[in-house]
């Protein structure tokens, strides 16, 4: 690794001041670091200077383990310092959102989950290994083709068309999409944006994956609780692994027939991915009528276009799917 400034700021706004400090040629923030150590690593990036903002929080009055608290207009506030494990953990997430506990339960290790912040699985880069290896000059790299298209492709993406094939790293977004999120920043003319506009697709931009401004940090996520809602990730090894897919679920439920669903699917496409023809299918089944609501997740994988070694996952998604529609309503995922 190339030498570098630590920099540890004590607010969001001086973390923001030294993001724009023309004394360094590439100031980079680091919270857990995790996915920022990995690039540092491969070569992929050599920052000048690291901003450290692993200790700050946006609400001093309540640092810590109670980072997490109910605005007074029914929806909740997590820092965006917050780990994984304390998200996957705490009974107020667990109890109002609890599909964002299970995401957050279900992703990397419980070493990795004891560092691993919320902010930074949000902006985690992509996992492609084509982009994470410095001799393959990818689009996302600057070059002139996805090597995906041709290559090794079982974990890339089947919606979304391109041009660059990624699958979007988080297991927080797609939940936290579900739960109207905004996401609260520091640094610009802007305070807050929704987490639906975070994110951009790769025709949009291939170089990266989020519509942060240069100054900008994330200092907090407020989200609208569904306690009738549900998670289930399908992996090759469940103990520890990256999804091949997973779908996040919320319900309104009357008398064991479903109202209302909205349905978001993760590890097909470079963005979180919305299924509404599954939420408009789901409309009037019942919790336990297992044919209909086979049929009614059937459309999961409606507009799919896999590459040569991902067809399994327009089988599996439609299985993801219902088995978190059962969660959230209550019943066992089989």
């Amino acid at each position: 690794m190339n030498p570098f400034t630590l920099i540890r700021p004590k607010t969001f706004e001086q973390a923001s001041q030294a993001l724009t400090d023309r004394t360094y040629a590439l100031p980079m923030l680091k919270a857990g670091g995790m996915d920022l150590l990995d690039h540092m690593k491969e070569g992929l990036l050599a920052p000048d200077a690291l901003v450290d903002v692993r200790r700050l929080t946006h609400n001093s009055d309540a640092p810590g383990i109670r980072r997490m608290v109910s605005d007074g207009e029914g929806r909740i506030e997590v820092d965006a310092m917050v780990t994984l494990a304390e998200l996957a953990s705490n009974d107020l997430i667990k109890r109002e959102a609890p599909m964002l506990a299970a995401a957050a339960a279900s992703a990397a290790t419980p070493q990795v989950r004891n560092v691993a912040t919320l902010a930074g699985n949000l902006l985690q880069r992509p996992r492609c290994w084509y982009y994470r290896k410095e001799q393959f000059d990818c689009l996302k790299k600057g070059g002139d083709r996805c090597y995906a298209v041709e290559g090794e492709n079982k974990h890339h993406a089947i919606f979304g068309r391109g041009p660059c094939y990624i699958v979007h790293p988080s297991n927080i977004a797609p939940p936290l999409s579900l739960l109207d999120a905004r996401v609260h920043v520091i640094g610009s003319d802007r305070d807050t944006l929704k987490i639906t506009d975070l994110f951009h697709s790769p025709g949009e931009g291939v170089r990266d994956e989020h519509t942060l401004k240069q100054g900008e940090v994330v200092t907090h996520i407020s989200l609208r609780p569904e306690q009738t809602s549900g998670f289930y990730a399908i992996k090759e090894k469940q103990s520890f692994d990256w999804p091949l897919v997973f779908a996040c679920v919320a319900l309104r439920l009357s008398q064991g027939r479903i109202d209302s669903a909205r349905v978001c699917a993760g590890a097909v496409a470079p963005v979180p991915w919305p299924l509404p023809n599954v939420e408009q299918s789901l409309i009037g089944v019942h919790i336990d009528d297992d044919d209909d609501l086979h049929n009614a997740c059937a459309s999961a994988a409606d507009g799919a276009i896999p590459l040569a070694q991902n067809e399994y996952k327009v089988r599996l998604l439609p299985i993801a799917v219902r088995r978190a529609v059962r969660i959230a309503a209550g019943r066992p995922a089989l």
